[in-house]
């Protein structure tokens, strides 16, 4: 069985990028896409602003004191995407089997590709070239057998960077790789490994199925998979909506009860709306609350009904609400959404099947 060729393109500081792009006076400086206004969050910064420790969702308020010479410019979101597709026409012209994550990163199945080319890495090489040569931007990539060490890889050279992690050399790779670089790692679950003693892939490996799967529930049968290199999900080139939500960055926080029961009403009549709009149904609300310090919390509820109206969503948001407990503080962001859609022949609360595989490793 031939082993299978995947590269992950990743757009480096892309919203950003394309800004200096069409703007020259503002090469070379720390910029953030955003407002700067004082409720405004950074959606993308480049790497000058990065380097002061700039990054997206942050606050702008706090972009500016750790970064003052800033420079916000409002975003052009039809600009990225006409930019995106233009990016996505140089990888049709390689593989048709193309995963978008979004407008600025994708997977490539080049296993078999349509100029024939050998060596995964010189596709990548080529690509990148294109989309330097073409659009002015830069990419990077990384290459593997399988999407989790791909998409560790692209991101393990930033930026221009390009990466191949060769099956012969994964477990090795994967040891020294700190637990907050795998892939689905969170700050909150990456301070729960530290706990357990797990700081990196090594350390992951030593745990058993049954342990991981006792201390992260159905995630530890992917993490431990992924600290053994195993990955078996394709490169889909047809994405399943998955969920459908809204958030509102509120304008003063707010405290009292009654006023978040307010602002509630107001995000579950978008979320109706959007549902509608997008012709999505799903079984699974979930409540998003990020407080003053923004420390952010979810609460989950699953349901044998689809969700899709006010009359069946509010009251489930209000339980939410009230199971977040927030005891008075100072709440800045209340946010809802919709998942789990159930596809039929599904049973409620079926997940992706992880299987593990034996590998058998080719030349590159």
């Amino acid at each position: 069985m031939q082993e299978r060729k995947i590269i992950h393109i990743d757009m480096d500081a892309f919203y950003a990028s394309v800004e200096q792009r069409d703007n020259p006076e503002l090469r070379g400086k720390p910029i953030a896409v955003g407002h700067a206004e004082k409720r405004g969050v950074v959606a993308a910064a480049s790497y000058e602003a990065r380097k002061y420790g700039v990054r997206s969702a942050m606050a702008s308020q706090t972009a500016l004191r750790i970064c003052p010479e800033l420079i916000f410019v409002h975003g052009r979101m039809e600009v990225y995407k006409e930019v995106s597709e233009k990016i996505h026409q140089i990888f049709s012209e390689y593989t048709d089997l193309i995963e978008p994550l979004s407008l600025d990163e994708a997977f490539l199945d080049v296993t078999q590709n349509k100029k024939g080319i050998a060596l995964a890495i010189d596709i990548a090489k080529e690509i990148k070239r294109r989309i330097r040569q073409d659009l002015n931007l830069v990419a990077s990539a990384g290459i593997s057998y399988n999407k989790f060490l791909a998409k560790v890889a692209s991101d393990y050279r930033k930026p221009d960077g390009l990466c191949t992690i060769h099956p012969s050399q994964a477990l090795s790779f994967i040891d020294k790789l700190p637990i907050e670089q795998f892939w689905g790692v969170g700050p909150v679950t990456a301070k729960k490994m530290h706990a357990l003693g797990i700081h990196n892939g090594q350390q992951l490996r030593m745990w058993s199925r049954d342990g991981l799967v006792r201390a992260f529930g159905k995630s530890g049968y992917i993490y431990y998979d992924f600290a053994r290199g195993i990955d078996l999900r394709n490169v889909e080139t047809t994405r399943i909506r998955k969920s459908v939500g809204c958030e509102h960055t509120l304008e003063k926080d707010i405290t009292a009860h009654s006023s978040l029961i307010i602002e509630l009403y107001h995000v579950t009549k978008e979320l109706v709306g959007r549902l509608e709009r997008k012709n999505f149904v799903g079984n699974t609300l979930t409540l998003k609350i990020k407080y003053h310090d923004f420390v952010q919390i979810t609460r989950s509820i699953t349901q044998s009904r689809q969700l899709s109206s006010l009359e069946v969503i509010l009251p489930l948001a209000k339980q939410l609400l009230k199971d977040a407990n927030c005891d008075g503080r100072a709440v800045r962001l209340v946010g809802l959404s919709v998942s789990n859609p159930r596809l039929e022949g599904d049973d409620l609360m079926t997940g992706e099947e992880w299987t593990q595989l034996k590998l058998q490793f080719e030349e590159w």
